[in-house]
């Protein structure tokens, strides 16, 4: 099943509620990962004798396996099944957390987590595409809003729950928690999901622009990570860095001449499909070091417990709560352009206000405002920059889409932790020193609010009326025919025949 305007699974029933469940409890699961990580980075870090370098590459090698693969992931399941996809990516999560918590040294964590990143590359997409396929066009950036609220309290409820886990047994149980949880996904999806696909999809996805796409990814990030230690002279950080740099060229000079493309570079010509990626990566970049940082803040300069560390951010999962859906629909009802440019410019007064979050500081007067007003900026743009993006998008490339979106989201967080470390000054030893931490904490927000204002900044270019169900085609013979429908097309206010599908036909205006 895809949805179009007029059908799909409608807002509030038994079906729309085993689908959100289904799909928010998987992606979750990868979300709650991402940040639960964090927390237990310290004793990981104690544990296993690990450095700055080594704690870097237990984050970004499963950032970079699944920014790396999640392109290739939407497509195989707009091709083959987003469900089965979905399930495939479930699956293998869980068994690689199984693995990542038998790790008894630094390397083989990290190759550990190389293999769940994998799992979460397929996983990751599916959520979203199964969304955007299911349900109604009416209904879509609410649901979206739904996952996004839901799915994102995984994400803030990381530093309590690892907090908690890591202080009752062992960093172990980050790992571990993921295998019930995958076991009660593959039973839901099974019940509640429907199979959907993209009918117009032939032949294999392009597993050389994927292997390409990899490689650059890895070259940059490897170079990024290595080079505070070893130096940019270094044979290998440079080996790295070139064969990144010609990935990634590669990559782009064969998606412009292949016939099925990865990526189809007319998703680029929309310039609300474009702002809102560029918007995605500044954001996720800027959000990616606090969240990486702030935890050890809090527990190395501040001498907070594991678990006293996750409660300081339990304001965030409240409000992430109570308002990203509501986000969503307000998005839906007076256009998302507000939402994006304001929620961003909040993001960044809330990690200027954690300047003051330095040994001695109170938590009252200090932490908790400073993770409200985080909080709130990011309840304001995390819904509705995800249903932009999907709804600026020919509905039959609902993976691709989600695929993209995810991929620049992961790789602005990936970037992010292999570069700021080192921006900031933290090398070496240097996360175990209060002093130093608290130094490099302080320029690393400087950095993070800047990237997410201009990400604000960014979408004053968005389209406002990108969420709004698309117009009937004319009720005539000819309406099915590709005669150029003329007006205005509300993605860039061009007069003239349509550039964008909408809902799987051209629609004038659209």
């Amino acid at each position: 099943m895809t949805a179009t305007e007029d059908t799909g699974i409608r807002w509030g029933t038994h079906a729309a509620r085993g689908v959100l469940a289904t799909t928010i409890l998987g992606s979750g699961m990868a979300m709650l990962d991402g940040t639960i990580v964090n927390v237990a980075l310290p004793r990981i870090g104690t544990e296993l004798n690990a450095s700055v370098a080594g704690l870097q590459w237990i984050l970004d090698g499963y950032l970079l396996a699944l920014a790396a693969l999640i392109l290739v992931a939407g497509s195989l399941g707009d091709r083959y099944g987003r469900r089965r996809m979905y399930l495939i990516g479930v699956v293998w999560f869980g068994v690689a957390s199984g693995l990542c918590a038998a790790a008894t040294s630094t390397e083989m964590l990290v190759a550990m987590r190389i293999l769940q990143g994998i799992g979460g590359a397929l996983l990751t997409p599916g959520s979203l595409a199964i969304l955007q396929s299911s349900f109604a066009h009416d209904a879509r950036a609410r649901a979206i809003g739904a996952w996004s609220g839901l799915g994102g309290i995984a994400a803030a409820a990381g530093p309590l729950l690892g907090g908690f886990l890591v202080q009752v047994w062992s960093w172990r149980l980050a790992f571990l928690i993921n295998v019930p949880i995958a076991v009660a996904v593959v039973l839901m999806a099974r019940k509640f999901v429907p199979e959907s696909r993209d009918p117009q999809a032939t032949g294999h996805p392009d597993f050389g622009a994927a292997a390409l796409g990899a490689i650059g990814l890895a070259g940059i990030t490897g170079a990024l990570v290595e080079a505070p230690a070893r130096g940019i002279a270094d044979p290998i950080v440079l080996v790295a860095g070139l064969l990144g740099i010609a990935g990634l060229t590669a990559f782009v000079v064969v998606q412009h001449r292949s016939r099925e493309p990865l990526v189809p570079p007319s998703l680029f010509r929309d310039r609300t499909f474009t702002l809102a990626n560029a918007l995605t990566f500044a954001m996720y970049a800027a959000l990616g070091g606090v969240m990486m940082l702030l935890v050890m803040q809090l527990q190395v300069s501040l001498h907070y417990s594991p678990t006293a560390s996750g409660l300081a951010g339990l304001p965030l999962t409240v409000i992430m709560l109570l308002l990203s859906g509501r986000s969503g629909a307000l998005a839906q009802r007076i256009g998302p352009r507000t939402q994006l440019v304001v929620g961003p410019i909040i993001v960044g007064i809330g990690m200027l206000l954690m300047l003051r979050i330095a040994p001695g500081a109170s938590y009252l007067g200090t932490v908790l405002p400073a993770v409200v007003v985080f909080g709130l900026g990011l309840a304001t743009v995390v819904a509705p920059v995800t249903a932009t993006v999907l709804a600026a998008a020919p509905d039959r490339y609902a993976g691709v889409a989600s695929g993209v979106n995810n991929a620049i989201a992961r790789s602005g967080g990936l970037l992010a932790v292999a570069v700021l470390p080192a921006a900031a000054g933290l090398t070496g030893e240097a996360y175990a020193d209060p002093v130093a931490l608290t130094a490099g904490w302080r320029m690393a927000l400087v950095i993070c609010a800047a990237l997410a204002i201009v990400g604000g900044l960014i979408a004053l270019g968005i389209h406002n009326g990108v969420l709004e169900p698309p117009s009937e085609p004319p009720a005539s013979p000819a309406a099915d025919d590709e005669s150029p429908h003329l007006g205005e097309c509300y993605h860039c206010g061009v007069e003239g025949p349509p550039t964008h599908i909408r809902g799987g036909s051209p629609v004038a205006g659209s």
